[in-house]
């Protein structure tokens, strides 16, 4: 038994659905809904009295988290979602006028919006063009050319492109740019090493690929960058004396912790634990291989189902994304009649995507593609 088929059970969705939408919401694998429920239930039953077990999750999904991607438990925070982690940078940084924000253009628009906002404190936005769905490293290079920060997703929400994020860290390394990614389309199907790519900061919610739930997410933030951005909210956990009720003293924690702003979703990050120790226990570097290759399957099917694809990649930077277009037929509504058939896609900008995670079987891609063959 391949280790797709023994961890498929884990997936009560796979009763019901073939599920290809994790580039929008994953369903929850058991262990995930388990262990959430069973934070609920202790609060309900017992109130505060195992308070200290809450902390210890908390601090347990931070070093899992830091397993994950290479880095140390104190360069994590515990975040709602994707925006909030990059408008912690985005506007915890001391911006001077005249600054340059590199992005692409395109991107999703937690990755779009934080940036031009910056326009009113005087910094200049130069954007990267997409070049049907792909973004060429020469081109980060020169807009990169006399940049403080470049700010650029793992993988493109449409298009489905993986950067080349150690390429990439080369080039902000030498053009002494800040490398900021929005990985949560990448994250946790595909390997990510924040030291080896020379990434200063990086975040993603838990609920895609990272097979967490909602309202929980990751911010990494290099030790060495952390002096360099100030927290935005302020409340009573940013402070290194935090559990000392009686304290007064204003100085922060001494990792990246302190971002954090009050009380955390205890739940959600005993629930996003559990899923980000799924991955570890499987190896993502075995997922990644697994996801590319359903990538692939479902790319080399779709013409013969007389289907479009938007971006066509080397190996190297396919991800778990793969969108396509049926010519004369409606993007919405051809995303229902798939559903109606049990098939879970999202119509994204007159596309139809579809996002695999590693537990789905090739028989189910196959299922799609001739299905499509009929509508």
């Amino acid at each position: 038994m391949e280790f797709w088929e023994h961890y498929r059970r884990e997936f009560p969705v796979t009763y019901q659905w073939i599920y290809m939408n994790h580039a929008a919401v994953s369903p929850l694998p058991r262990r995930a809904v388990q262990a959430m429920r069973g934070s609920i239930e202790d609060v309900s039953l017992h109130g505060v009295v195992h308070h200290r077990r809450w902390t210890e999750a908390c601090a347990a999904l931070r070093s899992s988290a830091a397993r994950l991607i290479g880095s140390s438990a104190e360069e994590i925070a515990i975040v709602k979602n994707t925006s909030e982690g990059l408008a912690v940078i985005a506007n915890g940084i001391d911006w001077r006028p005249g600054d340059v924000v590199v992005g692409v253009e395109g991107e999703f628009p937690a990755n779009y919006y934080p940036w031009c906002n910056l326009q009113k404190r005087g910094v200049k936005l130069r954007w990267v063009q997409q070049r049907r769905g792909a973004v060429s490293l020469e081109d980060l290079d020169k807009a990169c050319s006399g940049a403080r920060l470049l700010a650029i997703s793992f993988v493109q929400y449409l298009s489905g492109f993986r950067a080349d994020l150690e390429a990439i860290g080369e080039i902000c390394a030498r053009r002494e740019c800040l490398f900021v990614v929005d990985a949560i389309q990448g994250l946790g199907a595909f390997p990510v090493d924040v030291r080896r790519a020379r990434i200063h900061a990086l975040c993603a919610g838990g609920h895609k690929w990272l097979l967490g739930p909602e309202g929980c997410g990751i911010l990494y933030v290099n030790a060495d960058v952390i002096p360099q951005i100030e927290p935005v909210e302020f409340g009573w956990t940013n402070v290194a004396h935090w559990q000392d009720y009686e304290s007064r003293d204003a100085t922060l924690r001494p990792g990246a912790a302190r971002y954090e702003c009050g009380s955390l979703n205890t739940a959600g990050c005993c629930g996003l634990l559990a899923a980000l120790d799924l991955l570890l226990e499987i190896g993502v570097e075995r997922i990644g291989q697994r996801v590319a290759a359903l990538a692939q399957r479902i790319a080399c099917g779709l013409p013969g189902a007389g289907c479009e694809i938007l971006g066509q990649f080397e190996s190297a930077s396919l991800s778990g994304i793969v969108s396509f277009k049926k010519p004369g037929a409606d993007a919405a509504r051809l995303t229902q009649q798939l559903a109606a058939r049990r098939i879970i896609v999202a119509p994204r900008s007159g596309w139809i995507r579809a996002s695999p995670h590693f537990y789905i079987s090739e028989a189910e891609v196959d299922e799609l593609v001739e299905t499509l063959k009929t509508l």
